[in-house]
């Protein structure tokens, strides 16, 4: 509720400001990016949004619903998950929308003082709450510190249950909720404290950019196995993706890998090229640098064209075969799916138990 008083204000502010519609639909359809690190600060939002460890969630996440146990229960389940996670993505696209929208217009707005000029040079989230004085006033920067804040405990939620579930599923690793809570915040915790205390809120700004633009580059090791597994017969049996989502996710999943390859490796070369490093020093970091750049595409590669021959949809797939030969539907939208042993003891959010 607090994030979403953050995204009210700024549509509030959006009304006040009045940004060119013209300019802001011709942004979405046609961006530009302009400035010294527009590209890194676009992948950064690209990971911050769509989060690795989110795509782990939400799949364990429906585990958690009363879906029912037959092909029809099923498939409605899925129809309203796209419906609840499309909603939820829709609802982050606007808000973005309007905090880009704002911070453009205002910053590039006519008389502004000294002051907000200095701010716009260097606008981080130290100094972002002056885009809201027109709605909040003096309170804007405690209204926008409140909301961060808020925006901060949903990440580390998130992170820990996806955490949860990845160290369950994935590593088969089961602890305490105590001690699992403790470990994973002092993982999360220990890097972004020792940052902010010897950089200030100047590195703890750029940490920020910096991960979610790790998150991003580490996008495609959730991303591939996700779109390989949801359109699989062997996993999914009839409920696999359709020939038109599979087509359209995949083409967005390359597009994704190959903009972080060409940003890794011109931002890397550039850098390189252009730094006061000694020759030595620059030969010696290329030397470290860029087989951890072809480990990560052989990676990639690898997780692409990786045949995966593990059956794990157990209904009679011959029978149904046989069914349909004989004129009969194959499938009843009314019969029960199969047990599945592996899926019986993850524990689900309390919140969500019956």
């Amino acid at each position: 509720m607090l994030v979403f008083v953050m995204a009210a204000c700024f549509f509030g502010e959006l009304s006040i400001v009045k940004p060119p519609a013209k300019e802001v639909l011709k942004g979405l359809f046609i961006p530009k990016l302009k400035g010294n690190g527009a590209t890194g600060d676009a992948i950064a939002l690209l990971g911050a949004l769509v989060m690795p460890h989110n795509l782990f969630l939400h799949s364990a996440l429906v585990l958690s619903r009363k879906t029912p146990s037959s092909v029809r229960g099923i498939k409605d389940a899925c129809g309203f998950f796209l419906y609840e996670s499309g909603f939820a993505l829709f609802v982050a696209l606007l808000i973005n929308i309007a905090v880009i929208s704002v911070s453009g217009t205002v910053c590039f707005g006519e008389n502004l003082s000294a002051e907000d000029i200095d701010k716009c040079s260097d606008l981080s989230l130290d100094n972002s709450s002056f885009l809201l004085k027109n709605v909040l006033g003096r309170s804007s920067s405690i209204v926008y510190g409140v909301a961060l804040l808020a925006s901060g405990q949903s990440s580390t939620i998130t992170g820990t249950y996806a955490g949860q579930y990845i160290m369950q599923g994935f590593l088969d690793i089961k602890m305490k909720t105590w001690l699992r809570n403790l470990m994973t915040r002092c993982i999360a915790i220990a890097p972004s404290l020792v940052v902010s205390i010897i950089g200030g809120s100047n590195g703890a700004g750029r940490l920020i950019i910096i991960a979610s633009m790790i998150l991003s580059f580490e996008l495609p090791f959730a991303l591939i196995p996700l779109l390989k597994f949801s359109s699989s017969s062997s996993k999914m049996g009839p409920h696999k993706n359709s020939i038109y989502i599979i087509v359209f996710s995949w083409t967005l999943g390359l597009m994704l890998i190959g903009i972080n390859v060409y940003f890794l490796s011109t931002s890397f070369m550039g850098w390189l090229i252009h730094s006061s490093l000694p020759t030595y020093a620059k030969v010696l970091v290329g030397v470290v640098v860029c087989p951890l750049m072809i480990v990560y595409l052989i990676a990639v590669v690898y997780l692409t064209f990786r045949k995966d021959t593990v059956v794990t949809f157990v209904a009679d797939s011959c029978k149904a075969d046989a069914e349909k030969a004989a004129g009969g539907s194959g499938e009843d939208d009314d019969e029960p799916v199969p047990y599945r042993e592996d899926l019986a003891d993850i524990p689900l959010p309390a919140h969500s138990r019956g």
